[in-house]
């Protein structure tokens, strides 16, 4: 039978496991995100382009908006500021039964750059965003003479110089198409404990480095910003060529690298902000379609990345937290065997939350919500088992207040 030294001892030669478990899987978590942000540049770089030598060229935003009443003033006031000059606005109003369209109009005011397009009606065979930025684009005085357009979210919000920046930068990298991955907000619960873990697996599916790529590039836009010129806009047949996509974003930056046109993802560095959602199910339910559609609706793939999840966000930090406090009451029965346990604790632990706050830092997330972490990619693997679930017993995806069959 065995004492309870060997016991604690044969526990910390198992904690120890978990230890190095950590250190290697978050050295190549810190390895990837290395390689994702070496060489990319941020809007940031854009600013500095802008400065000194201001780019030309009308632009046209394009805003859907379904029920936005919570964002859309604080949208139109952040567009109101903004410094480029050949700018005009369409919001693009569909089916709102909430005060959208009057909050809307009391933040824009005699601004005659901003107008409205009211839709009624969604065809049954479009996704709703998708149709309300056709519309947007193919009803609109602003939309009809300008040189670049550019898709924007109800919940984002633009920094005075944001539409600039990103023309500057799109200008010197020669590209025909720009996406930003916006700055997010962290003022609710679930986006200080959630929202990097959520992050951080989309990024993983689709890493800045091949989105980027000149070659074997794995096409990835964000929906929240997305800035084409009109020529390459109507090169991939415009939002009526992806009309039933509920991920608009990659599908139309699949027919960009599908046309070989130049396309670029860049970090937002803080001059374009986005509050995804209001509340914890909105969160759930958007992240679900996002997920889902990111993988193609492939429920294998997406239970797979569940598990993964787990393990690496959760089960693994875990196992190698409990190292430390074991260690520590081995040092005086066994030495060798505490002192090493502790070493490697402390090695992982500073893998592993050194590799979460630089993250954090990258994202411009509150430093200390870092080891939030472990809770944030349990939940995360939750939503996640959840869209494989729905795949597999056809429950339909509800989205801008509509339903699509998952099996279409």
């Amino acid at each position: 039978m065995s004492s309870p030294h060997s016991l604690l001892v044969g526990y910390g030669w198992f904690l120890g496991v978990g230890a190095v478990a950590a250190i290697v899987l978050w050295q190549l978590v810190w390895v990837r995100v290395g390689r994702a942000t070496r060489g990319i540049p941020t809007l940031q770089l854009g600013q500095a382009l802008a400065a000194a030598q201001a780019p030309t060229g009308r632009v046209c935003v394009v805003v859907p908006a379904h029920n936005e009443a919570r964002v859309i003033a604080t949208l139109v006031r952040s567009l109101r500021g903004e410094t480029y000059r050949d700018l005009r606005v369409v919001l693009a109003l569909d089916r709102c039964t909430d005060d959208t369209a009057e909050l809307a109009r009391a933040a824009f005011g005699d601004d005659c750059r901003f107008e409205i397009v009211a839709i009624d009606s969604c065809p049954s065979d479009w996704a709703g965003k998708v149709h309300a930025v056709h519309v947007g684009v193919t009803r609109s005085r602003g939309a009809a003479d300008a040189e670049y357009l550019l898709f924007a979210d109800a919940d984002t919000v633009f920094a005075p110089g944001c539409i600039a920046a990103a023309l500057a930068l799109m200008r010197e990298r020669k590209l025909d198409f720009l996406s930003l991955l916006s700055t997010l907000t962290y003022r609710t619960w679930f986006e200080r404990v959630v929202q990097l873990a959520a992050t951080l697996e989309l990024m993983r599916q689709y890493p800045l480095t091949l989105a980027n790529a000149a070659t074997s590039r794995r096409p990835f836009a964000n929906g929240q910003f997305m800035l084409f010129s009109r020529v390459a806009y109507e090169d991939v047949g415009g939002h009526a060529a992806v009309k039933s996509a509920l991920l608009e974003d990659i599908a139309l930056a699949r027919r960009i690298d599908a046309r070989k046109r130049a396309a670029g993802l860049f970090l937002a560095a803080g001059l374009f902000h986005c509050s995804m959602y209001g509340d914890w199910p909105q969160f759930r339910r958007g992240w679900k379609r996002i997920y889902t559609e990111a993988a193609d609706r492939n429920a294998r793939r997406l239970a797979h990345s569940a598990l993964r999840t787990r393990w690496l966000g959760t089960l693994v930090p875990l196992w190698m937290l409990a190292g430390g406090p074991v260690g520590l009451l081995l040092v005086a029965a066994s030495p060798a065997i505490g002192w090493t346990l502790v070493a490697l604790w402390s090695a992982a632990m500073t893998v592993w939350l050194g590799t979460l706050v630089r993250i954090a830092i990258i994202s411009r997330a509150p430093v200390w919500i870092a080891p939030l972490h472990i809770v944030g990619a349990w939940l995360v693997a939750g939503v996640l088992d959840e869209a494989a679930t729905d795949i597999r017993s056809r429950t339909p995806t509800r989205w801008g207040g509509r339903e699509y069959d998952l099996g279409v």
